[in-house]
């Protein structure tokens, strides 16, 4: 009897909901909650569309430093082919100098 009666005094607490733990609900015409709307985030209130434009400005300005250091790295790549193909042209003699030319060892 004791058992039941402890039970039933401690089941309003466990009923209950804290303000800490319970759920955020969003009504239609709240800030943020563009994407319940039939055109989506894209038709949201000004807060929403401030924040959607802020994002694209930060993809595209992330999108164009990678795509600078991938210019940057190209630029690199080429100045580095340009070093090589002088230096083969300066082995073989097509620079202007005197390469080995075969049967030039002296020897016949």
């Amino acid at each position: 009897m004791l058992r039941t009666s402890f039970v039933k005094a401690a089941r309003p607490l466990a009923a209950q909901r804290f303000f800490s733990t319970s759920m955020r609900a969003m009504s239609a015409g709240d800030a943020g909650s563009g994407s319940s709307r039939p055109g989506g985030v894209r038709s949201g209130d000004a807060f929403t569309k401030r924040e959607a434009a802020a994002e694209e400005l930060y993809i595209k300005s992330e999108e164009k430093a990678k795509l600078m250091a991938i210019r940057q790295k190209l630029q690199q790549q080429q100045k580095h082919i340009e070093e090589l193909t002088k230096h083969i042209d300066e082995v073989t003699g097509e620079a202007g100098g005197q390469g080995e030319q075969p049967g030039s060892d002296g020897k016949q």
